[in-house]
């Protein structure tokens, strides 16, 4: 999910692309999932946003919210993390590559205890 720059806004399409992964999510309630936000390099220092890394993380949040009060994910699945624009996909060097850097990423790892059941470690 793309944003715009300085936003932690998700449009409508971004929502329903959502609700769509918390239709797979519902079915699969031992998978764990990590929301990791992303920015591109240009600065941000505002009263609410010191830096891109505070940015990053609030974008995660806003995705948070939105799966846990909208659409029912359990908060206890879910992690948010920020990486700022230390991981970017394309060079910063053009609006078209810092538009894709303004990202989310979701990461689903399963659950270990039930995997160390089914091994018995």
């Amino acid at each position: 999910l793309l944003f715009t720059s300085g936003s932690t806004s998700v449009d409508p399409n971004g929502v329903r692309a959502l609700r769509q992964l918390a239709a797979v999510l519902a079915t699969n309630s031992d998978i764990n999932i990590m929301i990791e936000g992303h920015t591109d390099d240009i600065p941000i220092k505002t009263d609410k946003y010191p830096d891109n890394w505070s940015l990053s993380v609030d974008r995660a949040n806003s995705i948070i919210r939105i799966l846990t009060t909208k659409y029912d994910v359990k908060p206890d699945r879910i992690t948010a993390s920020g990486r700022g624009e230390f991981s970017p996909l394309e060079s910063n060097e053009t609006t078209a590559g810092q538009a894709k850097n303004r990202r989310i990423e979701i990461i689903l790892s399963p659950n270990l205890e039930e995997l160390y059941k089914i091994v018995k470690i």
